[in-house]
């Protein structure tokens, strides 16, 4: 059976975020347009971020997939590493502060900049089931 890989980026039991892959299978539909089961919504926002953007670290509000329309998006990690992800990829932002936490900017979250000479454009789709 084939599968939709999912990246996610998550809050570890440490509070610091990280990311892992799973795989949604594509058990619907036929050869030629294999699909997932249907995954409900919770509205959607699209975004664009000129050369040049890059944010504080931060956590994310509510659960949603970023989907890359245009250009790059590089986020970094507490750790110092990154990864990038340019038009058509994607990942879902489950990096949300531990319930009862207060901020802290050295221990949670992401950041996220654009990378490179073109502007950034993202879809992000909220989950609504989080």
């Amino acid at each position: 059976m084939h599968a939709f890989t999912k990246v996610i980026l998550f809050t570890g039991a440490d509070g610091r975020a990280r990311f892992r892959e799973e795989q949604i299978p594509l058990g619907e539909g036929s050869a030629q347009a294999m699909l997932s089961q249907v995954f409900p919504g919770a509205g959607y926002q699209l975004r664009m971020s000129p050369v040049g953007f890059r944010s504080q670290f931060h956590c994310t509000p509510t659960p949603q997939w970023v989907f890359i329309l245009v250009g790059r998006m590089e986020i970094g990690l507490q750790d110092g590493s990154t990864r990038s992800f340019g038009p058509g990829e994607h990942f879902y932002s489950a990096d949300t502060l531990p319930a009862g936490a207060a901020f802290d900017p050295a221990v949670h979250g992401h950041w996220s900049r654009q990378d490179g000479p073109t502007p950034l454009q993202t879809l992000f789709v909220k989950d609504p089931a989080l």
